[in-house]
């Protein structure tokens, strides 16, 4: 019998690619990502985008005070997916969390009453809302294999990256393709 896969989309939301908080490592894995999508739909794995969502007022907020640039507030250009992902947002064929914080207890939720066995994480930001999302993961379903495909994801800075990807190792995540990023290639 076949395991009950799931992947998670995290965040891959215009803010973070192109718009207040954009990065180079970010932009370059967006087409990975996007064929990550197609194969999983095309393998019957269900698919779970997360978006990270926040209201006008941010600033007030403790990721505000912290974060001081307003980023993924609900309704804007920037909240929205990135354009190799757009055609998903009212696509019945994935389902969208979206998430005030890190982490969605929602999407934790649903893994776990659905009692996924194989749970793939892919997304921004490594260090931040991936790797919130893989302990997520591993908190509801302690029995699960729990995969970042680290070529598909970016973090804040290349080096909070590799640290992340460290950390969810120590914690019995599989990384794959660490090393293999689209943007090592790109610097050489």
């Amino acid at each position: 019998m076949d395991k009950k896969r799931a992947l998670i989309v995290v965040d891959m939301q215009k803010d973070f690619v192109t718009g207040a908080l954009k990065n180079r490592e970010a932009e370059e894995i967006t087409a990975g990502v996007g064929e990550k999508v197609e194969n999983a739909l095309r393998e019957g794995v269900s698919v779970f985008f997360t978006l990270d969502t926040h209201n006008e007022d941010y600033m007030d907020s403790e990721e505000g005070k912290n974060l001081p640039v307003p980023h993924c507030i609900r309704g804007t250009e920037g909240w929205m997916p990135v354009p190799a992902l757009e055609k998903y947002r009212n696509s019945k064929e994935v389902v969208f969390f979206e998430k005030p914080g890190f982490g969605s207890f929602e999407l934790m939720e649903k893994l776990r009453t659905e009692q996924y066995e194989e749970i793939e994480l892919v997304g921004l930001c490594t260090d931040i809302c991936v790797i919130s999302n893989a302990v997520g993961a591993r908190t509801a379903l302690p029995g699960a294999h729990i995969i970042v495909d680290a070529a598909c994801c970016a973090g804040v800075t290349p080096e909070s990256h590799d640290t992340a990807c460290s950390a969810m190792k120590a914690m019995q995540v599989e990384i794959l393709n660490q090393g293999k990023e689209p943007w090592r290639k790109a610097e050489g």
